[in-house]
């Protein structure tokens, strides 16, 4: 396979423009470019990367993330694949929890939960009150004042999916130094940095001992299945060990 860049970019459903940054950038090169021309050429192989860049865009990842995954010595392509089917996994459930919610709605069945906010602002308080005087609160604070219920609710529901995936690791018998597990655990860190405050492999630390300790948060994450809490809590232990 050969293509000009014009061809390359409809076949690939991104802008000429695109691929030229991602050039500049060196996260995609072209295969060929003519001395002559200046024209680009793309083959077999930079559709096979284009590919990968593509997931890792829909899963929200920089650029600078991508490259750096994808130019990391030991990249195994293969097992790349199965933790993006997991990733996909996790993501088609929380879609489908949405879209029941909206069929809910539409129906009339739909019930906003009262508590919720309640619960939120006396999580908030007792947040304020505990790590107010730490960066990553007051980054929190700062990201999240503009937040509306509906960004809270999405918060809410991302993190749910999450804690609905670690359990059913648990129900499979996944140990908590499972590659797998460590993956999940790297989800959350992803997940707490890019909604709220930088998660540093300190804070998720503290986060995995405060979901044993706290017995709220216990009773919550218990709700995917007895154990849960505990499961993540090794989890977390055993990937910042």
């Amino acid at each position: 396979m050969k293509l000009q860049i014009k061809d390359f970019a409809e076949l690939t459903g991104v802008s000429v423009r695109t691929l030229h940054y991602y050039d500049e950038i060196g996260l995609l090169k072209p295969s060929e470019v003519d001395d002559c021309s200046g024209y680009r050429y793309y083959d077999s192989s930079c559709l096979d990367r284009m590919r990968e860049i593509l997931f890792y865009r829909e899963l929200d990842f920089s650029l600078k993330s991508i490259a750096q995954i994808l130019s990391s010595p030991d990249y195994d392509k293969e097992q790349a694949l199965r933790k993006q089917r997991q990733l996909l996994v996790l993501k088609k459930n929380r879609l489908e929890k949405l879209i029941a919610a909206i069929d809910s709605a539409e129906k009339g069945d739909f019930e906003m939960n009262n508590d919720y906010e309640k619960t939120r602002k006396q999580y908030a308080d007792e947040a304020r009150e505990r790590w107010g005087d730490t960066e990553a609160y007051k980054e929190s604070e700062q990201r999240t004042a503009n937040y509306t219920p509906t960004d809270w609710n999405d918060l809410s529901e991302g993190m749910d999916a999450i804690m609905a995936g670690f359990a059913e690791m648990k129900a499979e018998g996944v140990a908590p130094d499972d590659e797998r597990a460590r993956l999940q655990v790297e989800m959350l860190k992803q997940f707490i940095t890019e909604r709220m405050y930088t998660c540093t492999d300190d804070i998720i630390a503290g986060l995995g001992q405060m979901y044993v300790a706290d017995e709220r948060f216990t009773k919550n994450i218990d709700s995917h299945g007895e154990g849960t809490a505990e499961y993540i809590s090794d989890c977390i232990k055993s990937y910042c060990s």
